[in-house]
């Protein structure tokens, strides 16, 4: 039995627990509801610990490694900077979308707050510190807290949005550094990244267990709000996510591209296929490969751009990650100011480049996205239990991105070997 299956059961089996458990109080109910949630406890630490040194390590190797080869230099710099602003314009779309939407899910406000309370207080992930000037506006402090005095504190306290821009710093610098230094470092946090993915991977196993722990007490406080609040949760990400597609990366992919609208819907249609039945976008770098060649793309497209894309590159990550985040808020019932928005925006745009290669990695790389926003970290064991179909259309969607950056790396520079 896969290891989804095994989650969406424990979860199915914590909610039919907690929803009988909300009917039928009885003495067995509280005391399996006090078991539970230390256990879920537990299972979202183990989650949280790795987060740091995994997303750190990750987009250390990933912006580090754009100098490593002085000839694909500007090709890649180049890919970034499509990259980047495809992400800004789907987290964006997404947050404008969903937040209205989500207001008008029905979970009941007493239940919410009852869920909320203790997860405020186990909670560790700030974005401001409790001694900020209270003459300071909250936005000039937001952008004040982004640079940290002390790098390590930043660490200790789990601050992510510092630790991520004193990461983002150090890359930038360490593309600066000799070619044999830089390896060094490189390998390092390659090594690094390794052991942590390994890690988690190990930690996801007792997913079922945790998953089960945290939907017991979820259930038993919102009762059948919260299966329905689930089912739209999973509505509302894949239709995001395929209207970003639409509208978005595939007008950018035909519109910069050297690929007619019938011919890039077949260069990217067998890709995608690999990609939406096995849910893992390195899995699709075959296919992604040849449809780049059939296309007769050039070479540095076929064999750098879309490897690039396939390892850094998921603009279905910057729609779920937006979606999970504001739909934990509104379950916890977390309001959020216009800073933490720009939070969550900022966010997850730097989190999607360090989503590690495993199933479940895109969840996982919300750890830091909840805490910029001052949201419940414990939610995403539910977003772990029910991301089969989410994850479907979201590796589409990030093969469909990756295709889309090298059609429009061909097509707006001199790689490009003809004209259409």
């Amino acid at each position: 039995m896969s290891l989804t299956t095994r989650v969406l059961i424990g979860l199915v089996a914590g909610f039919l627990v907690g929803l009988a458990n909300a009917r039928y109080p009885s003495s067995a109910g509280v005391v399996l509801v006090t078991v539970a949630e230390p256990v879920g406890t537990i299972f979202i630490n183990l989650i949280r610990m790795t987060a740091i040194p995994l997303v750190v390590s990750l987009l250390i190797v990933s912006i580090g490694s754009l100098a490593t080869s002085s000839t694909l230099g500007r090709a890649a710099w180049k890919a970034a900077a499509v990259m980047l602003a495809l992400l800004v314009v789907a987290a964006a779309i997404s947050l404008a979308v969903a937040q209205p939407v989500l207001a008008r899910l029905n979970v009941d406000a007493s239940a919410a707050k009852a869920i909320a309370r203790p997860a405020a207080a186990k909670l560790e992930f700030r974005i401001q510190p409790a001694d900020a000037p209270p003459a300071r506006s909250a936005l000039a402090q937001w952008f004040v807290d982004l640079v940290p005095q002390n790098a390590i504190k930043a660490v200790a306290d789990g601050s992510m949005l510092p630790i991520i821009v004193f990461t983002l710093l150090f890359a930038a610098a360490l593309a600066r550094v000799g070619d044999e230094r830089r390896a060094s470092v490189l390998r390092v946090a390659g090594g690094v990244a390794d052991a942590m993915q390994r890690l988690v991977a190990g930690i996801l196993q007792l997913a079922p267990i945790g998953v089960f722990a945290l939907a017991v007490p979820l259930a038993s406080t919102l009762g059948l709000s919260a299966a329905a609040a689930v089912i739209a949760y999973i509505v509302l990400v894949v239709s995001l996510t395929v209207l970003v597609v639409a509208l978005v990366v595939y007008p950018v992919g035909i519109a910069a591209g050297p690929l007619s609208t019938r011919e890039f819907v077949t260069y990217c249609a067998p890709a995608q296929t690999v990609a939406f039945a096995s849910r893992t976008s390195l899995a699709a770098l075959p296919a992604m490969i040849e449809s780049a060649k059939r296309a007769d793309l050039p070479p540095v497209a076929a064999g750098f751009i879309i490897p690039l894309g396939a390892s850094l590159f998921r603009v279905g990550a910057a729609v779920a990650q937006t979606v999970g985040v504001l739909f934990l808020a509104r379950l916890y019932a977390v309001p959020l100011t216009p800073a933490q928005l720009a939070s969550i925006l900022f966010t997850v745009i730097l989190t999607t480049f360090a989503v590690p290669g495993i199933p479940f990695g895109s969840i996982i790389a919300m750890v830091p996205v909840l805490g910029a926003a001052g949201v419940p970290v414990e939610g995403i064991g539910i977003l772990l239990a029910v991301d089969t179909i989410p994850d479907m259309f979201r590796t589409t969607a990030n093969v469909t991105g990756s295709l889309t950056l090298a059609t429009v790396i061909a097509g707006t520079s001199k790689l490009r070997k003809r004209s259409y």
